[in-house]
């Protein structure tokens, strides 16, 4: 089909809920795209930052053809190795928790929202959420979600959500009482822009959460299986959450998402009290196995840490030719460029050029490369965004 008539089939069949771009993309390999026209793409935004590996990683696609001749499905009132294996793989690397399996990102939230709920017992139910954070777009998580713009049309939200300013110790305390049953947050927020959190902000969280006998919940969507040059992204800091969700990159491109939890506090997810049907199928499980099996063996943590060095000091180095950049900031893949003014334009001259990434928050540029990414691949998207920028005469 051309892309004049695929775009045609979404305008008639497809509801319109996403802002899409004009290009139909046919094919994935390692950091590149290509589109129904011919044209190649140097993707450093890969899958809204799901294809952590890059595009269809031969270790993932051959896992998934194994497992697909063996089980795709199987539902969890049986028991399957993969989920099994992968659950393990997953506690080793983090603090030794207990996984529940799902499909994406805010409904692994949602099973934290509700196992913290069931663990502190009936008389705590608020959470405190941090201003600028993302959790999802299902109800719950989406209460969870200090942001106004994704709550239009949609008010009243599920009661019982206090929202701080993010890294704000001070509002944290006060905010804190009896009645907290957990405390959802970013360890560095993706949509809100690239923050970064302090050690001192998450230290004041997981003191105020042990004092009040509430859940500490940390949101690893994004910052989860390597972004960020550690498995996880708490383990920059000193702190051990009860509770941690994922998903996006976990399983190379296969829709899966996971929430891992303090052994003793997972034991209040009993039969009956949550569920997903398709979660941690066999398929899923197979493709997020290969994923953690090839960062340790490819050394890719180390990768991304030296990688993102590298970005963001390519990045900064621009901030002298183009005024329009005021900072660069991040930890590993996981990096923002803020502008003084809306970046649309910008994310839109460079797609034309041949490169894609994003723009959050309307003025944060979002580099999220594949961990398998090169430091020339890198040059060469700097290279498409300086030519972008002086081309607006930014």
């Amino acid at each position: 089909m051309t892309t004049k008539e695929t775009i045609e089939l979404f305008e008639r069949f497809v509801i319109g809920n996403y802002a899409r771009l004009p290009r139909v993309i046919v094919r994935g390999e390692g950091c590149y795209l290509y589109d129904a026209d011919g044209n190649q793409i140097l993707d450093m935004f890969p899958g809204w930052a799901v294809s952590g590996l890059g595009h269809c990683h031969p270790a993932v696609v051959e896992a998934i053809r194994r497992q697909a001749g063996l089980l795709i499905h199987m539902d969890n009132t049986f028991y399957t190795e993969p989920q099994g294996v992968l659950a393990r793989l997953l506690s080793e690397r983090a603090f030794g928790g207990k996984c529940f399996f799902c499909n994406s990102g805010a409904e692994a939230n949602e099973a934290a929202l509700k196992l913290a709920r069931l663990y502190v017992g009936a008389n705590k139910y608020r959470f405190i959420t941090a201003e600028g954070g993302f959790h999802g777009r299902t109800y719950g998580a989406l209460s969870a979600t200090a942001q106004a713009k994704y709550h239009k049309g949609f008010l009243p939200l599920v009661p019982g959500f206090t929202y701080v300013p993010f890294n704000d110790v001070e509002a944290m305390e006060k905010a804190f009482c009896e009645d907290v049953a957990a405390v959802m947050v970013e360890p560095i927020q993706g949509e809100g822009g690239i923050n970064v959190a302090t050690a001192e902000y998450l230290k004041a969280i997981r003191q105020l959460c042990d004092k009040h006998q509430a859940l500490m919940i940390l949101d690893e969507v994004q910052t989860g299986i390597g972004r960020t040059g550690k498995w996880f992204g708490y383990q920059h800091y000193d702190i051990v959450p009860d509770i941690i969700t994922m998903a996006k990159s976990l399983g190379g491109g296969v829709a899966i998402g996971a929430m891992m939890a303090r052994p003793d506090v997972a034991t209040a997810l009993v039969p009956g009290t949550h569920a997903s049907t398709f979660g941690g199928n066999p398929l899923a499980c197979a493709a997020a196995i290969a994923v953690i099996e090839t960062i340790e063996r490819d050394g890719l943590l180390d990768h991304a840490t030296s990688l993102g060095q590298y970005t963001q000091q390519r990045l900064t180095g621009l901030q002298s030719k183009h005024p329009v950049i005021r900072s660069v900031r991040g930890i590993g893949l996981m990096i923002g460029v803020q502008l003084d003014q809306p970046g649309d334009r910008i994310v839109a001259r460079c797609l034309e050029k041949g490169l894609r990434i994003n723009c959050t928050h309307q003025t944060v540029l979002r580099f999220m490369p594949p961990m398998i990414a090169t430091n020339e691949q890198v040059d060469k998207a700097i290279e498409i965004l300086d030519d972008a920028l002086t081309e607006l005469s930014l």
